[in-house]
């Protein structure tokens, strides 16, 4: 099978740190072209892989040896390049959120499946095996009946131009850590959970929300809650809680390659920790993402959409509260 010839559209830092050298070292995948609006940026990155430098992401999507893009743009610009890449009739790996809206990322994702391109939102940790072992533990009844589910995925603050802290890019905690708690909380509890309460926080004088928490429940009455922060101590983390016993998952969601992954069972007065193999989930999505190409074989992106609603519920049920002040604002 011939590599997959990707270009990249922008030198945003998650592309330079792991997305790039991962898909030169990955056999299924060949970078074929680096795109910038700066062509010194472009030239500079592009110099390290022996691939051709663009000057405008346009171009890019004019080279006829560019079979997919990867897009790692700030959250406010996908929907606007993922519609012109498929315009163009490129496969489309795209940083998570998929788009800010729920609108539009149905819109997206029928224009992909209607012109047979295969679209994926980035989400890596989903690719990981240690989540595989975390599911069999819970079919196999190692804690019972499922309870209730927690997650969290907080990070330090960014220096304050950082586009996190950007409305008119798309940043705030909600999208760019909230996504992975919701879509943890969907793979243990099903894509039907909804959103009963929530509650975003805003550093005064901050344009977003540095905070958030959500509850949500399955019509069963399985209840997930999902915590996520950019101005926060680092955690990454989950647990699921049953009638006999909880298992704990620490480095959830952004484990480095070769970090070994360590599950702890708690049963009554027994705690079990588990050893895992590491395990490279930003290879593993880029070669099921080559390999969806490949194959033909389209995904549905029904989770993608359901994560877009879930998203829009909570910041249309959320209290908000800025910091400092008395009184919800909302």
């Amino acid at each position: 099978m011939a590599p997959l010839r990707i270009g990249i559209m922008g030198c945003a830092s998650i592309a330079l740190r792991k997305l790039l050298p991962a898909m030169a070292a990955l056999p299924r995948t060949e970078i074929a072209a680096i795109a910038s609006r700066d062509a010194g940026k472009a030239a500079d990155a592009a110099r390290g892989y022996g691939c051709r430098a663009v000057e405008g992401y346009s171009a890019l999507l004019d080279l006829d040896d560019v079979e997919a893009v990867y897009l790692p743009l700030p959250n406010a610009a996908h929907a606007g390049w993922i519609e012109r890449a498929l315009a163009a009739g490129k496969h489309v790996l795209a940083e998570k959120p998929l788009t800010t809206s729920v609108v539009q990322t149905r819109a997206l994702i029928e224009a992909a499946r209607t012109a047979g391109l295969v679209l994926m939102e980035n989400v890596m940790f989903l690719q990981h095996s240690q989540h595989v072992a975390v599911r069999k533990l819970l079919a196999d009844g190692a804690i019972g009946e499922l309870r209730a589910f927690h997650a969290a995925f907080a990070v330090p603050a960014r220096p304050p131009g950082d586009i996190r802290h950007r409305a008119d890019l798309g940043g705030g905690a909600l999208l760019d850590t909230g996504v992975y708690p919701l879509r943890a909380a969907m793979s243990f509890l099903g894509s039907e959970i909804d959103v009963i309460a929530a509650v975003l926080t805003r550093r005064h004088g901050q344009p977003v929300e540095s905070a958030g928490h959500a509850l949500l429940c399955t019509r069963d009455g399985v209840s997930a809650s999902a915590s996520f922060g950019i101005d926060h101590g680092y955690r990454s983390g989950y647990e699921l809680w049953g009638s006999e016993g909880r298992i704990v998952l620490e480095h959830a969601f952004t484990p480095p390659a070769d970090h070994v992954p360590v599950l702890r069972v708690e049963q009554r007065s027994e705690i079990d920790e588990l050893r895992l193999p590491p395990d490279d989930q930003v290879a593993n999505t880029l070669a099921a993402f080559a390999a969806a190409v490949r194959s033909g074989r389209l995904p549905d992106n029904d989770d993608v959409l359901r994560q877009a609603v879930l998203v829009d519920d909570i910041r249309t049920k959320a209290r908000l509260y800025v910091e400092h002040a008395t009184e919800p604002v909302g």
